[in-house]
Protein backbone atom coordinates (compact mmCIF):
# COMPACT_ATOMS: atom_id res chain seq x y z
CA UNK A 1 0.00 0.00 0.00
CA UNK A 2 0.78 3.90 -0.35
CA UNK A 3 0.09 6.65 1.59
CA UNK A 4 -2.54 7.18 -1.24
CA UNK A 5 -4.26 5.05 1.10
CA UNK A 6 -4.38 7.08 3.72
CA UNK A 7 -7.50 9.36 4.21
CA UNK A 8 -6.83 13.11 4.87
CA UNK A 9 -3.31 12.78 4.43
CA UNK A 10 -1.42 15.74 4.05
CA UNK A 11 2.48 16.15 2.46
CA UNK A 12 2.03 12.47 0.85
CA UNK A 13 4.07 13.22 -2.35
CA UNK A 14 7.66 14.84 0.50
CA UNK A 15 10.28 12.68 0.67
CA UNK A 16 10.06 12.65 4.33
CA UNK A 17 9.31 9.78 6.45
CA UNK A 18 5.35 9.46 8.24
CA UNK A 19 4.36 10.02 11.42
CA UNK A 20 1.87 8.58 13.94
CA UNK A 21 1.86 10.37 17.13
CA UNK A 22 -0.06 11.91 20.00
CA UNK A 23 -1.12 10.72 23.59
CA UNK A 24 -0.64 7.44 25.01
CA UNK A 25 -4.62 7.58 25.61
CA UNK A 26 -7.10 10.27 25.54
CA UNK A 27 -7.24 11.62 28.65
CA UNK A 28 -10.09 14.41 27.76
CA UNK A 29 -11.06 16.51 24.48
CA UNK A 30 -8.86 19.58 25.46
CA UNK A 31 -5.51 17.91 26.10
CA UNK A 32 -6.16 16.12 22.29
CA UNK A 33 -6.95 18.81 20.61
CA UNK A 34 -4.31 20.85 22.05
CA UNK A 35 -1.48 17.81 21.33
CA UNK A 36 -3.01 17.86 17.72
CA UNK A 37 -2.82 20.96 16.90
CA UNK A 38 0.91 21.65 18.22
CA UNK A 39 2.06 18.08 16.00
CA UNK A 40 -0.15 19.36 13.16
CA UNK A 41 1.63 22.85 12.96
CA UNK A 42 5.09 21.35 13.29
CA UNK A 43 4.29 19.06 10.71
CA UNK A 44 2.65 21.15 8.27
CA UNK A 45 5.56 23.31 8.20
CA UNK A 46 8.13 20.47 7.94
CA UNK A 47 5.75 18.75 5.45
CA UNK A 48 5.73 15.60 7.06
CA UNK A 49 3.01 13.30 6.16
CA UNK A 50 1.06 12.75 9.65
CA UNK A 51 -1.58 10.48 11.63
CA UNK A 52 -2.92 11.67 14.97
CA UNK A 53 -1.88 8.68 17.63
CA UNK A 54 -4.45 8.08 20.59
CA UNK A 55 -5.57 4.95 22.27
CA UNK A 56 -9.52 5.29 23.59
CA UNK A 57 -8.91 2.10 26.54
CA UNK A 58 -5.69 0.65 27.50
CA UNK A 59 -6.60 -2.74 28.02
CA UNK A 60 -2.84 -4.02 28.89
CA UNK A 61 -2.17 -2.19 32.40
CA UNK A 62 0.01 -4.14 34.91
CA UNK A 63 -2.09 -3.45 37.73
CA UNK A 64 -5.90 -2.95 38.08
CA UNK A 65 -5.75 0.09 39.12
CA UNK A 66 -4.33 1.73 36.26
CA UNK A 67 -5.49 4.03 34.10
CA UNK A 68 -8.01 2.56 31.76
CA UNK A 69 -9.82 5.53 29.46
CA UNK A 70 -12.54 7.66 29.87
CA UNK A 71 -14.95 5.48 28.52
CA UNK A 72 -14.79 4.10 24.76
CA UNK A 73 -17.51 5.97 22.80
CA UNK A 74 -16.33 8.89 24.33
CA UNK A 75 -12.91 8.68 23.62
CA UNK A 76 -13.50 7.60 20.07
CA UNK A 77 -15.64 10.95 19.84
CA UNK A 78 -12.64 12.59 20.86
CA UNK A 79 -10.63 10.94 18.30
CA UNK A 80 -13.19 11.93 15.52
CA UNK A 81 -13.41 15.27 16.57
CA UNK A 82 -9.41 15.32 16.39
CA UNK A 83 -9.76 14.37 12.77
CA UNK A 84 -12.45 16.52 11.90
CA UNK A 85 -10.96 19.87 13.07
CA UNK A 86 -7.57 18.92 11.55
CA UNK A 87 -8.72 17.21 8.29
CA UNK A 88 -5.56 14.71 9.41
CA UNK A 89 -6.22 10.87 9.96
CA UNK A 90 -6.19 9.18 12.96
CA UNK A 91 -5.15 5.72 14.54
CA UNK A 92 -6.50 4.16 18.07
CA UNK A 93 -5.23 0.50 18.77
CA UNK A 94 -8.26 -2.17 20.09
CA UNK A 95 -7.77 -5.39 22.47
CA UNK A 96 -11.33 -7.73 21.42
CA UNK A 97 -12.97 -8.46 18.19
CA UNK A 98 -16.24 -6.28 18.87
CA UNK A 99 -13.82 -3.31 19.29
CA UNK A 100 -12.90 -3.54 15.72
CA UNK A 101 -16.23 -2.46 13.59
CA UNK A 102 -16.81 0.14 17.01
CA UNK A 103 -13.61 2.03 16.24
CA UNK A 104 -13.77 1.45 12.58
CA UNK A 105 -16.47 4.17 12.49
CA UNK A 106 -14.29 6.79 14.17
CA UNK A 107 -11.14 6.29 12.79
CA UNK A 108 -8.60 5.82 9.64
CA UNK A 109 -6.47 2.96 11.18
CA UNK A 110 -6.77 0.39 13.56
CA UNK A 111 -3.65 -0.96 15.42
CA UNK A 112 -3.13 -4.30 17.10
CA UNK A 113 -1.03 -3.94 19.91
CA UNK A 114 2.42 -6.06 20.39
CA UNK A 115 0.88 -8.50 22.71
CA UNK A 116 -1.94 -9.47 20.49
CA UNK A 117 -0.82 -9.53 16.92
CA UNK A 118 -0.89 -13.18 17.03
CA UNK A 119 -4.67 -13.63 17.95
CA UNK A 120 -6.24 -14.60 14.13
CA UNK A 121 -9.62 -13.49 15.07
CA UNK A 122 -8.67 -9.95 16.34
CA UNK A 123 -6.30 -9.71 13.23
CA UNK A 124 -8.85 -10.59 10.69
CA UNK A 125 -11.30 -8.30 12.45
CA UNK A 126 -9.84 -5.28 11.72
CA UNK A 127 -8.77 -6.35 8.41
CA UNK A 128 -12.56 -7.34 7.87
CA UNK A 129 -13.67 -3.26 8.06
CA UNK A 130 -11.60 -2.28 5.15
CA UNK A 131 -9.79 -0.21 7.42
CA UNK A 132 -5.49 0.13 7.16
CA UNK A 133 -4.65 -2.37 9.60
CA UNK A 134 -0.92 -1.17 11.94
CA UNK A 135 0.41 -4.62 12.99
CA UNK A 136 2.94 -4.11 15.92
CA UNK A 137 5.63 -6.19 15.94
CA UNK A 138 5.21 -8.54 19.14
CA UNK A 139 8.13 -8.16 21.86
CA UNK A 140 8.63 -12.23 21.68
CA UNK A 141 8.51 -12.22 17.85
CA UNK A 142 10.66 -12.49 14.88
CA UNK A 143 10.99 -10.10 12.17
CA UNK A 144 10.56 -12.61 10.18
CA UNK A 145 7.35 -13.71 11.63
CA UNK A 146 5.60 -10.62 10.50
CA UNK A 147 5.05 -12.29 7.22
CA UNK A 148 2.25 -14.50 8.58
CA UNK A 149 0.96 -11.66 10.24
CA UNK A 150 0.78 -9.31 7.40
CA UNK A 151 -0.47 -12.48 5.00
CA UNK A 152 -3.40 -12.98 7.54
CA UNK A 153 -4.82 -9.32 6.83
CA UNK A 154 -4.45 -10.13 2.91
CA UNK A 155 -6.03 -13.39 3.05
CA UNK A 156 -8.87 -11.36 4.82
CA UNK A 157 -9.59 -9.25 2.18
CA UNK A 158 -7.20 -6.52 3.25
CA UNK A 159 -4.26 -5.25 1.44
CA UNK A 160 -3.58 -1.70 3.87
CA UNK A 161 -1.34 -2.83 6.28
CA UNK A 162 1.71 -1.59 8.09
CA UNK A 163 4.30 -3.04 10.52
CA UNK A 164 4.71 -1.44 13.47
CA UNK A 165 8.49 -2.40 15.09
CA UNK A 166 8.04 -1.64 18.70
CA UNK A 167 11.70 -3.68 19.93
CA UNK A 168 12.24 -6.84 21.65
CA UNK A 169 12.36 -8.16 25.54
CA UNK A 170 16.33 -7.77 26.56
CA UNK A 171 16.07 -9.85 29.85
CA UNK A 172 12.56 -9.19 32.37
CA UNK A 173 13.07 -5.26 32.38
CA UNK A 174 14.17 -3.38 29.29
CA UNK A 175 13.77 -3.58 25.54
CA UNK A 176 16.35 -3.48 22.51
CA UNK A 177 15.63 -2.63 18.35
CA UNK A 178 17.40 -4.85 16.35
CA UNK A 179 17.88 -2.77 12.94
CA UNK A 180 18.90 -5.59 11.21
CA UNK A 181 14.94 -6.47 11.50
CA UNK A 182 13.91 -3.15 9.48
CA UNK A 183 14.95 -4.38 5.78
CA UNK A 184 13.41 -7.69 6.87
CA UNK A 185 9.86 -6.01 7.91
CA UNK A 186 9.80 -3.66 4.58
CA UNK A 187 9.58 -6.58 2.66
CA UNK A 188 6.54 -7.49 4.13
CA UNK A 189 4.56 -3.84 4.27
CA UNK A 190 5.33 -0.09 4.69
CA UNK A 191 7.74 -0.38 8.60
CA UNK A 192 7.15 1.93 11.09
CA UNK A 193 9.61 2.62 14.04
CA UNK A 194 8.09 3.12 17.23
CA UNK A 195 10.49 4.96 19.07
CA UNK A 196 8.96 5.59 22.48
CA UNK A 197 8.05 2.48 23.09
CA UNK A 198 11.03 0.86 22.17
CA UNK A 199 12.14 2.40 25.33
CA UNK A 200 10.10 1.26 27.27
CA UNK A 201 11.35 -0.54 30.69
CA UNK A 202 8.71 -3.33 31.74
CA UNK A 203 7.86 -5.25 34.27
CA UNK A 204 8.81 -2.38 37.47
CA UNK A 205 8.13 -3.77 40.99
CA UNK A 206 6.17 -0.66 41.18
CA UNK A 207 3.76 -2.12 38.49
CA UNK A 208 3.98 1.12 36.38
CA UNK A 209 6.22 0.45 33.43
CA UNK A 210 9.38 2.90 33.31
CA UNK A 211 11.29 3.83 30.54
CA UNK A 212 14.25 6.27 28.49
CA UNK A 213 13.00 9.51 27.23
CA UNK A 214 16.13 10.30 27.15
CA UNK A 215 17.30 7.78 24.25
CA UNK A 216 14.24 9.01 22.00
CA UNK A 217 16.37 10.88 19.60
CA UNK A 218 19.11 7.97 19.63
CA UNK A 219 16.93 5.46 18.52
CA UNK A 220 14.71 7.84 16.23
CA UNK A 221 18.29 9.14 14.09
CA UNK A 222 19.00 5.61 13.58
CA UNK A 223 15.74 4.22 12.39
CA UNK A 224 15.81 7.41 9.91
CA UNK A 225 19.37 6.11 8.77
CA UNK A 226 18.17 2.59 8.32
CA UNK A 227 14.69 3.95 5.90
CA UNK A 228 12.17 3.17 8.02
CA UNK A 229 9.21 4.23 6.43
CA UNK A 230 7.63 6.13 9.30
CA UNK A 231 7.80 6.98 12.66
CA UNK A 232 5.78 6.33 15.98
CA UNK A 233 6.10 8.04 19.14
CA UNK A 234 3.93 9.37 22.39
CA UNK A 235 4.12 13.04 23.18
CA UNK A 236 2.29 14.78 25.93
CA UNK A 237 2.82 18.35 27.31
CA UNK A 238 2.97 17.26 30.52
CA UNK A 239 4.36 13.46 30.73
CA UNK A 240 4.96 13.43 34.48
CA UNK A 241 1.19 13.85 35.10
CA UNK A 242 0.09 11.68 32.06
CA UNK A 243 -2.18 9.42 32.74
CA UNK A 244 -0.69 6.46 30.79
CA UNK A 245 3.22 6.01 30.00
CA UNK A 246 4.72 9.27 31.39
CA UNK A 247 7.78 7.31 32.08
CA UNK A 248 8.70 6.85 28.09
CA UNK A 249 6.54 9.54 26.53
CA UNK A 250 8.37 12.61 24.73
CA UNK A 251 7.22 16.21 26.32
CA UNK A 252 5.82 18.10 23.56
CA UNK A 253 8.16 21.02 23.58
CA UNK A 254 11.10 19.02 22.24
CA UNK A 255 9.00 17.80 19.27
CA UNK A 256 9.75 20.51 16.86
CA UNK A 257 13.88 19.81 17.21
CA UNK A 258 13.52 16.17 17.38
CA UNK A 259 11.60 15.98 13.78
CA UNK A 260 13.60 19.11 12.04
CA UNK A 261 16.49 17.05 13.02
CA UNK A 262 14.69 14.11 11.17
CA UNK A 263 14.23 15.34 8.50
CA UNK A 264 17.45 16.68 8.04
CA UNK A 265 18.84 13.62 8.57
CA UNK A 266 16.33 11.98 6.09
CA UNK A 267 16.93 14.25 3.36
CA UNK A 268 21.09 13.49 3.94
CA UNK A 269 19.86 10.05 3.31
CA UNK A 270 18.08 10.70 0.52
CA UNK A 271 20.72 12.11 -1.59
CA UNK A 272 23.01 9.42 -1.13
CA UNK A 273 20.77 6.81 -2.60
Amino acid sequence: MTLNDVPKIKHQNSDNFFLLAGPCAIEGEDMALRIAEKIVSITDELQIPYVFKGSFKKANRSRIDSFTGIGDEKALKILKKVSDTFDIPTVTDIHEISDASMAAEYVDVLQIPAFLVRQTDLVVAAAQTGKIVNLKKGQFMSPEAMKHAVQKVKDAGNHKTWITDRGTMFGYQDMIVDFRGIPTMRQYAPTILDVTHSLQQPNQTSGVTGGRPDMIETIARAGVVNNVDGLFLETHFDPANAKSDGANMLHLDYLNKLLTNLVAIRKTINGLQ
